[in-house]
């Protein structure tokens, strides 16, 4: 049966199971289909954020990955450091819990976890939204959501941008309060990425794309472990 909704495409593509990429573009038409306003809207800040390089200055494979100490959804505080005793880390950057493309990046990972475990990886998405709204996440039980509020880890990788006028105006005309779900009116997100860091803290691979309809494959992600843990 065919969607009838962008909400039936979402609901179908979160329960999919071929690679992530391939249910990125599928929603992507979904809301060629469904929501032309936010297609467009969506094409102009991509085209926008490109021209600025955006992410130009993002940490690179070789680099060490810079530390952090952010709180979860119980306000205690999460290091890298920490994460990194128990193992590599899979370091995902995301916009929030009302993106469908970043809900859609967190059902990969999680029908991943049983992969990610037998490598002895960690995995925690980092979003600048406060803890109450993380905390309201399906994700209890899977992997660590981290509050990056004002959005001061993402600033200091290079991966912060301004949304601008246009798509500040299409999110509160269709209800959604990025000033209250981050606490702030700055109306700044992080570029999605995902950096895949070794035990010894240097980066084994990254994905960084000015376009945050795209993010890394799981299969990327298990490949770069492997090859690490191969070294």
């Amino acid at each position: 049966m065919s969607d009838t909704s962008l909400e039936d495409a979402f609901r179908r593509i979160c329960a999919s199971e071929v690679p992530l990429s391939e249910r990125l573009h599928a929603f992507s038409e979904a809301v060629k289909r469904f929501s032309i306003p936010f297609a467009n809207v969506y094409d102009d800040l991509v085209v926008r954020i490109r021209s600025g390089d955006a992410g130009l200055s993002a940490p690179k494979i070789g680099e060490r990955m810079p530390p952090f100490a952010l709180p979860d959804r119980e306000n205690r505080l999460v290091t890298l450091d920490a994460l990194l005793r128990e193992g590599p880390a899979v370091v995902s950057f995301n916009r929030g819990h009302w993106c469908e493309y970043c809900l859609i990046e967190l059902a990969a990972l999680r029908g991943a976890l049983a992969e990610f475990a037998r490598r002895g990886a960690r995995v925690v998405s980092i979003m600048p939204e406060a803890q109450t709204y993380i905390s309201e996440m399906d994700n209890r039980d899977a992997f660590t959501i981290l509050s990056d509020i004002d959005n001061g880890y993402a600033l200091e990788l290079g991966l912060a941008i301004w949304l601008g006028d246009d798509v500040r105006k299409l999110y509160l005309q269709h209800g959604l309060e990025l000033q209250k779900y981050n606490g702030n009116d700055t109306w700044f997100l992080p570029i999605p990425a995902t950096f895949v860091v070794g035990k010894d803290g240097i980066i084994i691979d990254r994905f960084v794309d000015p376009n945050f309809r795209n993010r890394m494959d799981v299969a990327n992600i298990l490949s770069a472990l492997d090859r690490a843990a191969a070294t």
